[in-house]
């Protein structure tokens, strides 16, 4: 069982890691098919029954008619799970900035519809990403939105996504105004984008406020799983371009997670996100099947050394190659 941690003045439990659901309901980048809603169940049982009962997803996941089908399925398995765990599942959605979303009530109705999909509150209530690159404008009221949840008692908890130190001390501050903390803030950040804690400086920025890092794309879309390289069958579709550019340049930082792996007896991907984790954020690596939750499990109950992170460091700083920032992401 993992170590919990209490957030301070909420009725929300985080765990050291969660599960990503990108990827469900998603043709487009990961190949979703109905035909693997049983198996998405059992991935869902086996992290509740080992303590991993963070679910993040989005109200924009999901491709063209499955707009949603990711929040549709977790309410579905939430309702169907029985057991260990069962009042610790925590469903965490990020409600998208879309451009005809104008007002607080906006925000308020998608919130709504969102919990309609679930069958429950959304416990973690995120904005999926900030608006002040492009329409600055706008942002405020989609953020009053999100504060009116928490006080109209349909969420447990707000939370960011895509915020960099300085915008999220301005944001920080306006829900401080009306007495609403920020729970969460989720960031890209991995052995490969490690540009929100390294140049922004995000982790001491969350530290002072009280704020918990999660980390999405903890193992890169793949790259750090160790699965692929220029040798091997690359994946189909838009992470195929993205592989065949980046390997060649990430090759030094392979063979240091492979031989950090080889002497622990773990997994590169393990490797990874225990590093994610030493870093103090969250990591919420997603799973298609229950062979990739228990080998993300396999991350939990021990910790790399001061040395090896070190090692990960240095060989991640000095990749020619990194993964390309959200284009939303604010300094």
């Amino acid at each position: 069982m993992q170590q919990r941690v209490n957030m301070q003045n909420q009725n929300l439990n985080l765990p050291i890691m969660g599960c990503g659901t990108w990827a469900w309901g998603n043709r487009l980048l990961w190949g979703y098919e109905p035909s693997m809603d049983n198996q998405l169940q059992q991935v869902f049982n086996f992290c509740v029954s080992n303590g991993v009962t963070l679910f993040d997803t989005g109200d924009s996941y999901g491709t063209g008619k499955l707009n949603g089908r990711s929040e549709t399925l977790l309410g579905k398995f939430s309702q169907t799970y029985s057991g260990i765990n069962q009042e610790n599942i925590c469903i965490a959605t990020k409600l998208a900035a879309y451009p005809w979303r104008l007002t607080r009530q906006s925000m308020v109705n998608a919130g709504k519809a969102s919990a309609k999909r679930l069958g429950r509150n959304i416990d973690l209530v995120q904005m999926h990403w900030s608006t002040a690159n492009y329409f600055p404008w706008q942002e405020w009221a989609l953020l009053d939105g999100l504060a009116d949840l928490y006080e109209q008692g349909l969420v447990k908890g707000v939370g960011l996504s895509n915020y960099g130190s300085k915008r999220l001390k301005k944001v920080h501050q306006r829900f401080a105004d009306r007495g609403i903390p920020i729970t969460s803030l989720q960031v890209q950040y991995s052995l490969l984008s490690t540009y929100p804690i390294t140049e922004l400086g995000l982790k001491d920025v969350c530290d002072e406020l009280g704020i918990k890092l999660i980390a999405y794309s903890p193992l890169a879309l793949g790259l750090l799983t160790g699965k692929y390289s220029q040798k091997t069958a690359l994946p189909k579709g838009i992470r195929r371009l993205a592989f065949s550019q980046i390997l060649p340049g990430i090759q030094p930082l392979l063979d240091c997670l492979r031989e950090i792996a080889e002497s622990r007896n773990k997994t590169m991907s393990q490797i990874a996100l225990n590093w994610c984790i030493c870093k103090g954020t969250i990591p919420i690596p997603g799973a298609k099947s229950v062979e990739q939750a228990k080998d993300n499990f396999g991350a939990l109950g021990w910790q790399l050394d001061a040395n090896e992170v070190a090692e990960l460091d240095k060989a991640a700083a000095n990749t020619n190659k990194k993964m390309v920032q959200n284009i939303f992401q604010t300094k």
